[in-house]
């Protein structure tokens, strides 16, 4: 046995649900030795993986009967390739966030509106991470990813991503196939304001803030505190599902009955609406059956009050899904990754 590779691990503390799962293995790794020293393991080679990183869209419902690798590598550098314009590249093991406070503390613009989005950079183009009308591949250049079955590392450039609405092609055809070591955005010195989401204007306007990097950071962060519980006070994995797109004709058959339905353009065929919107309507925003609940303030949020099992969670999602289906006709899909 690779010496740092522990068995039946305790997962709660490494999941944002705090849910208590166990796995059969588990280890950390800080950098691409130690990686490549585990997936040569016995332990590795014969059981399933699971790559963890910030646990913070996952939802343990049983124990995990394979290997969990916890990825901790950290390093943030740039590079200047014009200009106004830099190479950002952050290992995946570094905290979402703390990529974002560098961003801003070197005037680079581009991932201001993902502030406090929490997870790991290596999460990051795996999900296609988005908030308040900016997505990783509007700033996305390319990943660096270990091939598992080769031991070989490759380079993945946008398209090769084939990024989607919280898709990517690591969600798809290369789940369980590559482990992401770092990623590289586009940032720029030449900021580009995005306030297109009116509740960045109006948060701006109630802290008296001129539009500028730091300030809509300072927005957002204020905007996510005041509608999403804490991780740390409350188990959560944040926005639990999509917002689904429907067809034109289905949004304004929809809106005779409710005239405020949410939508924003996808193209000339589709809208995509709030699923929190339509789990609110259908009065399940606060809903709690014992420690698994609907946020009271954010219902596109499922939480864990305390001692909520995995698979009373995921019940949870399962009877929302079934009433925004009766009442709406629109079947929700989980963003959260179901273990």
């Amino acid at each position: 046995m690779v010496s740092h590779i522990i068995k039946n691990k305790s997962l709660k503390q490494f999941n944002t649900f705090g849910i208590e799962a166990k796995a059969d293995f588990f280890a950390d790794f800080n950098n691409t030795q130690d990686l490549l020293e585990i997936i040569s393991s016995n332990e590795f080679k014969e059981n399933k993986n699971l790559i963890l990183g910030g646990g913070s869209n996952i939802l343990f419902t049983k124990d995990f009967n394979g290997i969990v690798l916890h990825n901790l590598t950290k390093g943030i550098r740039k590079e200047q390739v014009s200009k106004t314009e830099y190479h950002v590249t952050a290992a995946a093991g570094e905290v979402w966030h703390e990529l974002v406070l560098y961003a801003l503390a070197n005037n680079l613009g581009g991932i201001e509106n993902l502030s406090l989005i929490p997870g790991y950079v290596g999460a990051s183009p795996m999900q296609n991470i988005g908030a308040y009308g900016v997505e990783i591949k509007d700033v996305f250049v390319c990943l660096k990813a270990l091939e598992i079955s080769t031991g070989e590392i490759k380079i993945f450039n946008k398209e090769q991503c084939h990024f989607g609405y919280r898709e990517s092609f690591f969600k798809r055809a290369g789940k369980g196939k590559y482990i992401i070591l770092e990623v590289t955005f586009q940032l720029s010195t030449e900021h580009r304001i995005n306030t297109s989401y009116g509740a960045i204007e109006a948060e701006l306007k109630k802290m008296n803030l001129e539009p500028s990097i730091s300030h809509i950071s300072k927005a957002v962060c204020a905007i996510r505190q005041s509608k999403l519980p804490d991780p740390r006070a409350i188990g959560n994995a944040g926005s639990f599902f999509k917002n689904p797109s429907i067809s034109i004709e289905q949004y304004h058959q929809l809106k005779i009955n409710f005239p405020d339905l949410p939508a924003y353009p996808v193209d000339e065929h589709y809208i995509k609406t709030a699923a929190g919107y339509l789990i609110e309507k259908c009065g399940l925003k606060g809903y709690r059956n014992g420690d698994a609940g609907v946020h009271a303030m954010q219902a596109l949020v499922l939480v864990n009050y305390g001692h909520a099992k995995g698979n009373q969670i995921y019940d949870l999602s399962c009877l929302v899904i079934e009433k925004v289906k009766a009442t709406f006709g629109i079947e929700l899909e989980r963003e959260v990754n179901i273990i």
